[in-house]
């Protein structure tokens, strides 16, 4: 049986879903490379919590958590619903990989998670799981998390959508359209060539190993879904490049499909 991949998606600025950008057109087309999933588990940057959480809200709302941008995207709305069957079996898996999970009932998708889909399921009829990630967890933690996920996917029915950003230094951002930093290129590569070797040690390292690591990612939220998609995906790791774009000098908009 064909199972659907692991998808990594650097989600970028909000605006995300309504520019007509390169990024914008690649999600458009996305989701119709493979057959269409019976629910998406997702895992975004913008939702962390103490524990590792699951989200138990039968339709959450669309959380437009950001602030200065163009009234339109405000007034989105992505009223999918959850697939509660899937979220118990979810919250299982966590408590039997010794995760501790919690559970919510009345959280909303953050725009890491809505974004993203509604560029690939406008139609907002495939539901969606979210589950959090744990404050300040070690590289260890993030790729259990993915492992217990890992076996949901062998009925080739769900869809791990992992949403964050190759790289994240928004103190760093330039003038759209600026030449790529060659410190953040340098990065990007790194983690590509990793990927694409299907190193997860290395990966597991990356703040030690990766060059300039700390410059890309002050803080690792925006990377850590990357560790639960290695996580999530087959053994042996087999990993490619989707899409690759660059925005603001130093923003990689790159996705990856994990197998």
């Amino acid at each position: 049986m064909s199972v659907l991949p692991v998808l990594f998606i650097s989600h970028g600025a909000p605006t995300l879903a309504l520019e007509d950008s390169p990024t914008g057109r690649f999600l458009d087309t996305l989701a119709s490379r493979w057959a269409r999933p019976s629910a998406i588990i997702v895992v975004s940057a913008h939702w962390e919590a103490p524990s590792v959480t699951v989200n138990f809200t039968p339709q959450p709302s669309t959380v437009h958590d950001f602030g200065g941008f163009p009234r339109a995207l405000y007034q989105l709305r992505y009223p999918v619903r959850s697939d509660l069957g899937l979220a118990d079996a979810v919250f299982e898996r966590l408590e039997a990989a010794g995760l501790s999970p919690k559970r919510t009932t009345d959280r909303g998708l953050d725009h890491g998670a809505w974004v993203p889909l509604l560029r690939m399921y406008p139609g907002a009829d495939v539901p969606v799981v979210a589950v959090s990630l744990p404050w300040q967890a070690s590289p260890d933690t993030l790729m259990t998390l993915g492992e217990a996920l890992a076996p949901l996917r062998e009925d080739g029915r769900v869809l791990v959508l992992a949403s964050g950003s190759l790289t994240h230094n928004l103190y760093a951002l330039t003038a759209d359209g600026s030449p790529t930093a060659a410190w953040a290129h340098d990065f990007s590569s790194w983690v590509a060539a990793r990927l694409e070797a299907g190193d997860r040690e290395a990966l597991r390292a990356w703040q030690d190993q990766a060059p300039f690591a700390r410059q890309n990612h002050p803080s690792a939220e925006h990377f850590n879904p990357l560790l639960v998609a290695c996580g999530a995906a087959r053994k042996p790791l087999k990993a490619h490049r989707l899409h690759e774009d660059w925005r603001f000098g130093v923003l990689s908009m790159a996705a990856w499909q994990l197998d």
